[in-house]
């Protein structure tokens, strides 16, 4: 623990994860705020669920586009444009209306402007750390997100339930909002000057780290959203305890990656991450009783946060720098596919055969993401003794002969 405190000692590194966890809060929020509001103006979850799917689809599609603009333009200017674009439709689909269609629309934009912090932030990061920092700050993000998604749901349930659902998605703009320009204030952030990529777009998922890196993140996510539905089926709408056992699922990943982050990253350290989570998400279907599912879910957590800080760890030791942002945009991509496909899945799953199953995909999903890498190893970069920092770019000069 020692260690994670000299960390955020270092110069930038405490403001910058502040910043960005608050710019990226709402993120937790808003799905959540946008099914209740939708919901009670539209007494429909159909209505509520293509609003979220146009969302979804602008963010998978934005994630690579942005995440390369910023090295166009600069990491500011593209912010500064997506942040307000983005903050613009999400109160405007709060304030105005509108129908399905036309939520649907500004759902699209709102999707496509989300600002690209977290592969800004992944970029900036092994500029303001030494190498030998860089694999604990990468598995301390990863464990600081789940302040995202456990306190983002629970807050913005309250708040649309208590106040009013318009209440809730103006508060999730507020972060939005703040958190956005707390980030672009950093000096970190504008002494940072991504390069200008010369490769074609998409050309960096040829990297095999990056590709894997992609497919991982799509099984492990698709496995969290899976799972959540699970939780959620097994206990109604109406309970408390799904909330508990999500949150204890949560504070094991917290766990984890305190725990493991400093744990070098070879070969297998993708796969036996993933195997933690797939065996404790297999044990966990076994029954559904909370105690049971407390304590199967807290092991499986244990592997999920130490899973996402191999992820960002070998894609950063694999591509160049001006490729960085690009390559996490993709990795988040994925990720949102993952999300999506997981909970589509898993609804499935329910009405044909109950919660149980839900979890049983949820295991087989991470399961999945624990044969890939293991059969796919000898792509997995060794990072033991090494420095996970992106290869820098190079450029022939011109030198003068007198």
């Amino acid at each position: 623990m020692s260690s994670y405190v000299s960390l955020l000692k270092t110069p930038g590194v405490a403001r910058l994860i502040g910043a960005q966890l608050t710019a990226r809060f709402p993120f937790g929020m808003l799905s959540l705020a946008f099914l209740i509001h939708i919901e009670q103006i539209f007494d429909s979850y159909a209505a509520a669920g293509l609003v979220l799917g146009a969302m979804s689809i602008g963010q998978a599609v934005a994630g690579p586009l942005t995440s390369r603009l910023m090295g166009r333009w600069g990491i500011r200017p593209v912010i500064i444009v997506t942040l307000v674009i983005c903050a613009t439709s999400i109160i405007s689909m709060a304030l105005l209306p509108l129908s399905i269609p036309s939520l649907m629309i500004i759902g699209l934009i709102a999707g496509l402007s989300t600002p690209p912090i977290q592969p800004a932030v992944r970029t900036i990061y092994p500029k303001i750390v030494n190498s030998r920092q860089l694999t604990p700050l990468f598995s301390l993000d990863a464990s600081a997100q789940e302040i995202i998604w456990v306190l983002g749901p629970v807050i913005a349930t309250f708040v649309a339930i208590q106040v009013s659902t318009v209440a809730g998605i103006l508060l999730a703009a507020v972060f939005l909002i703040g958190g956005g320009i707390w980030f672009l204030v950093l000096p970190e952030v504008g002494r940072v000057r991504i390069p200008r990529s010369r490769r074609k777009l998409g050309v960096v998922l040829k990297r095999p780290a990056v590709l894997l890196s992609t497919i991982v993140g799509f099984m492990l996510v698709a496995a969290c959203a899976a799972l959540e539905a699970g939780i959620v089926a097994a206990f109604g709408h109406g309970s408390a305890n799904s909330g508990w056992i999500l949150c204890i699922f949560a504070l094991g990943s917290l766990v984890g990656g305190l725990a493991l982050g400093h744990a070098p990253i070879g070969p297998w350290a993708l796969a036996s991450r993933m195997l933690i989570v797939a065996v404790g998400m297999a044990l966990a279907g076994i029954w559904l009783n909370f105690a049971w599912l407390a304590a199967t879910l807290f092991l499986a957590g244990i592997g999920i946060a130490p899973a996402f800080a191999v992820l960002f760890g070998i894609v950063s030791a694999s591509v160049k720098f001006s490729d960085t942002a690009e390559a996490y945009g993709w990795i988040g991509t994925g990720q949102l596919i993952g999300a999506a496909m997981g909970s589509a899945l898993a609804g499935f799953a329910i009405d044909h055969s109950g919660a149980a199953s839900a979890i049983f995909l949820a295991a087989g999903f991470a399961g999945l993401g624990c044969i890939i890498p293991a059969l796919g190893r000898r792509w997995h970069p060794d990072l033991r003794g090494r420095d996970p920092s992106p290869i820098p770019d190079t450029e022939p000069i011109q030198v003068m002969v007198s």
